[in-house]
């Protein structure tokens, strides 16, 4: 197995910044669940003899895939996290179109559609769990609308554990946009927000959960501002009965997604 070079882990490195993400249309993929998911379709994927030796069956792979893969024992250089894994891929950005994202699609066991919408996600580990949940629950995709962190954050990326592999992505796109062209194709719109008009029994009790939905879920600390919270179909909260006074995003999102995931799939 080739050992990778100074310029080869210098290019990789540049790309824990933004601007060269979006430069090069590639990004970092750490540790081997997460490259796992994505070993035959990685540009290059960086190794250190430890770990290629705990994971020969990934590395075997990749190599037979024809991807590049190279030894160093400075995997630290590429990655921001404390205790790095030993392993990490460079893969292209895998951004999508938004309109084949609203078409029906009955080999996923059902025609209703089921969206996610990010606004103003700030923290990338949320967003990653987001996007977890997203996948967990059969979504069709995750919309990310303008002002929300970049999907290819490395903590966002390893927040996924390779769930950002699973289904498409969408960026750059407002939340008016995303919510018109949702409805457009026939698609509603339900915002989470703690103070909803109607919580989440009741919709599924009205049989609203069952039909085509993009949920919109807005920012960790303040929600969704009343600008966005307008152009949804209406506010929901989930019921709760003990102490607290909200759930966080990733707890809410599950538990939106999968009452709407079980209406959907029963129908």
């Amino acid at each position: 197995m080739p050992t990778a070079s100074v310029a080869q882990l210098r290019s990789a490195r540049r790309l824990l910044q933004r601007k060269q993400r979006e430069r090069t249309g590639t990004f970092l993929v750490e540790g081997p669940q997460a490259v796992r998911e994505c070993a035959t379709t990685c540009d290059r994927i960086f190794v250190t003899a430890a770990a290629a030796e705990r994971h020969a069956d990934l590395v075997t792979t990749a190599v037979s895939s024809g991807v590049e893969v190279l030894l160093t024992e400075d995997i630290d250089q590429l990655t921001d996290a404390i205790t790095p894994q030993g392993i990490v891929g460079v893969h292209r950005t895998i951004d999508l179109a938004l309109d084949p994202l609203l078409q029906p699609d009955p080999a996923n066991g059902h025609e209703a559609r089921l969206l996610v919408m990010a606004a103003q996600i700030r923290d990338p580990g949320n967003l990653g769990t987001l996007i977890r949940c997203a996948d967990a629950f059969g979504a069709d995709g995750v919309i990310l609308t303008t002002g929300s962190v970049d999907p290819y954050n490395p903590k966002t990326v390893r927040a996924t554990v390779g769930s950002l592999f699973h289904l498409p992505i969408v960026t750059g796109i407002t939340v008016a946009e995303a919510t018109q062209a949702c409805r457009d194709a026939g698609i509603g719109v339900l915002a989470a927000d703690g103070s909803g008009e109607r919580n989440l029994d009741e919709l599924r009790d009205a049989g609203r959960l069952g039909a085509p939905v993009a949920w919109l879920f807005g920012n960790e600390a303040w929600g969704l501002p009343e600008s966005d919270r307008a152009l949804a179909d209406e506010a929901v909260r989930v019921p709760m009965w003990g102490r607290a006074e909200s759930l966080n995003l990733g707890s809410a999102a599950a538990v939106c997604l999968y009452a709407t995931a079980s209406a959907q799939h029963a129908g």
